[in-house]
C-alpha cells in the first residue's frame, strides 16, 4: 500500500437502523476508495459505549452496507475493525500527550468552574493549565489549546473555515479513571488506521478543530477533511427518524432496488454532470469528486426516488423483475394460499406489471386478483362501478358473451365482446368495462383488463361475474 493510497472510514452510529444520511455518506467514501487500485474504505464499529453495542446492530450495519454493494469479497472494503480493540493505545496516547506538556491533569468541578465564570455556558477557564496536577482521583485530563490564533480547517467541500482558539475551551480527553472520551479515541483510531480522508456529515464540522488539534500534537498530518451537507425533508429540516422516514431498511422492505437507492443517494449534494441523473454506478465512481459536493442542504425527495424505482424497475429484463418480485409473491405474508401461486401465470403477467408499478410491494395489489380464490371486496370500488342501471345490465350481458364457446378466449376477442356489450346498453368501452373488472379483480384500476380476464380464464372469469350478479341482485332485493 502506498503512502498515497486513499484510506476512508465510515463509522456508523450503532443504532439499531440505518439512516439513509449514513447511507449516503457511506457511498461517498466507497466512491473514493474504489478510485484507486489500492484505496480502501475501512469499517469501524464505535463499540466502547457499552450502552450502544449490540452485535444485532453491527449485524444490521452489515446487511445495509451489503445492499447498498459494499462489503466484504471486495478488495477496496476493510473491516469490521472495532474501537475496543485499540483501548489500549487510547490509554497510552493520552499518557503520551500528557508527557509532551500537550494535556494536563485538571480537578474542577463543573460546579467549581460555573462560579468562578458566573455563567454556565461560557465553558472551562483554564484554572489548572499551570497547577501541574499529577493524575489521581477526581482528575481528568485536559488538551492544552494553544493560546491566540485560530486552527484552520481545509475542508474540501466547504473551503477554509477558521476556529478561533479563544473560543475552543481546553477539552477532557480522558476521564479520572483513564478513559478516553470519545473526540481522542476517534483520532487514535484514525491514526493507527492510516485513514487518509475523512468524509461525514457536517454536524461533525465542529469537532473537527479538536481532531485537528490532536492529530498535530500527535505529529501527524491531519486527513483530508470534507463535510457532507445535511439532509433535510420538504419543509427544509433536517432529517429526523421521529419525523420522517430516514431508516434504508424501511425502503428495502418497501421494495426499493438498491441500485435505484445509491443512484438516488449519490445525487445528494452532487452531480456527475452530462445532463443525466439515471446513471449506474460504474459510471459514477470515475466522475465522483469530493470538491464537487455542494455545501447546501440537500432535499431527500422521496417522489423523485419512487420515480427512479420506476425507471429501474421497467429498466429490469422480465425473468429479473420475476426474480426480485418472489419475496412479496411467496412470504408470509402474501394474502393468498402458497398452493395457489402459480409462477408461471405471474412470468405472463409480469410485463403488464412492470410498467405500473413504482416500488417491488406494489405487485402484490396489482396480481392478487390471479391467485385468491375470491377477488378482494373494497366496498368504494363496488359502489363505483356497479351504480344502478348500469352494474347489474351489463354484468349479465357480458356473461351472455363470455359464455358463448365460440367466443375464442383472448385479449382482442373480449375487449371486443365487452365492447359489444356495452354498445347494447348504450355504454362506452371506458364505462363497460368498470363492473366487470370490480366482478373480477375486486378493484377499479389495475393491470389492462383484457390481458388479465384471458390469463385467469374462462371457468373462473365466468364463475366471478356469476358471484357479482348474485350479489347486485340481492342487494337490489334488500333495498
Amino acid at each position: 500500500m502506498t503512502e498515497t493510497s486513499i484510506r476512508t472510514r465510515f463509522a456508523p452510529s450503532p443504532t439499531g437502523m440505518f439512516h439513509v444520511g449514513g447511507a449516503r455518506s457511506a457511498l461517498f467514501n466507497w466512491a473514493l476508495a474504489q478510485q484507486q487500485p489500492e484505496g480502501r474504505m475501512v469499517l469501524r464499529i464505535e463499540d466502547t459505549d457499552a450502552a450502544r453495542n449490540r452485535p444485532e446492530w453491527t449485524e444490521g450495519i452489515l446487511r445495509a452496507l451489503a445492499w447498498l454493494g459494499i462489503g466484504e469479497g471486495d478488495p477496496h472494503f476493510e473491516g469490521p475493525l472495532f474501537q475496543s480493540a485499540y483501548a489500549d493505545k487510547h490509554r497510552e496516547t493520552a499518557q503520551e500527550l500528557y508527557k509532551n506538556g500537550s494535556a494536563y491533569y485538571c480537578d474542577c468541578t463543573r460546579e467549581q468552574v460555573e462560579e468562578r465564570r458566573g455563567n454556565p455556558h461560557l465553558g472551562y477557564d483554564g484554572f489548572c493549565r499551570d497547577r501541574g496536577l499529577e493524575a489521581g482521583p477526581g482528575r481528568a485530563l485536559r488538551f492544552r489549546v494553544p493560546e491566540g490564533g485560530p486552527t484552520v480547517v481545509d475542508d474540501r467541500i466547504r473551503g477554509r473555515v477558521e476556529f478561533e482558539h479563544s473560543a475552543i475551551e481546553d477539552f477532557v480527553i480522558a476521564r479520572a479513571d483513564g478513559s478516553p472520551l470519545f473526540v481522542l479515541a476517534n483520532v487514535v483510531d484514525d491514526v493507527e488506521m492510516r485513514i487518509t480522508h475523512v468524509v461525514r456529515g457536517e454536524e461533525h464540522l465542529s469537532n473537527t478543530p479538536k481532531q485537528q488539534l490532536l492529530w498535530e500534537a500527535l505529529g501527524h498530518t491531519p486527513p483530508v477533511w470534507a463535510h457532507l451537507p445535511v439532509i433535510v425533508n420538504e419543509q427544509r429540516k433536517k432529517l429526523s427518524k421521529r419525523r420522517d422516514k430516514v431508516a434504508l431498511e424501511s425502503y428495502q422492505e418497501e421494495g426499493y432496488l438498491a441500485e435505484a437507492m445509491v443512484n438516488y443517494l449519490m445525487l445528494l449534494g452532487w452531480a456527475p454532470g452530462e445532463d443525466r441523473e439515471i446513471m449506474p454506478w460504474s459510471e459514477m465512481v470515475p466522475l465522483f469528486a469530493v470538491e464537487d459536493v455542494n455545501s447546501s442542504s440537500a432535499f431527500f425527495d422521496e417522489k423523485k426516488l419512487r420515480a427512479f424505482n420506476g425507471e429501474y424497475i421497467r429498466a429490469l429484463d422480465t425473468d429479473d423483475f420475476a426474480e426480485r418480485c418472489r419475496p412479496w409473491l411467496t412470504g408470509e405474508d402474501t394474502p393468498w394460499d402458497a398452493a395457489d401461486y402459480d409462477p408461471e401465470v405471474f412470468r405472463a403477467v409480469a410485463p403488464l406489471a412492470q410498467s405500473r408499478i413504482a416500488v417491488l410491494s406494489e405487485i402484490v395489489p396489482n396480481v392478487d386478483f390471479l391467485f385468491l380464490r375470491e377477488p378482494v371486496e373494497d366496498e368504494k370500488s363496488w359502489s363505483k362501478a356497479m351504480k344502478p342501471g348500469v352494474g347489474r345490465e351489463m354484468l349479465e350481458a357480458a356473461l351472455e358473451r363470455y359464455s358463448d364457446t365460440a367466443l375464442e378466449w383472448n385479449a382482442e376477442a373480449l375487449k371486443a365482446a365487452t365492447e359489444e356489450a356495452g354498445a347494447s346498453l348504450g355504454l362506452k368501452l371506458g364505462k363497460a368495462q368498470a363492473p366487470v373488472r370490480v366482478a373480477v379483480t375486486g378493484r377499479t384500476v389495475g393491470l389492462p383488463l383484457f390481458e388479465s380476464l384471458e390469463l385467469l380464464g374462462r371457468e373462473r372469469v365466468l364463475e366471478r361475474v356469476s358471484a357479482a350478479l348474485e350479489k347486485l341482485r340481492a342487494q337490489e332485493a334488500a333495498q
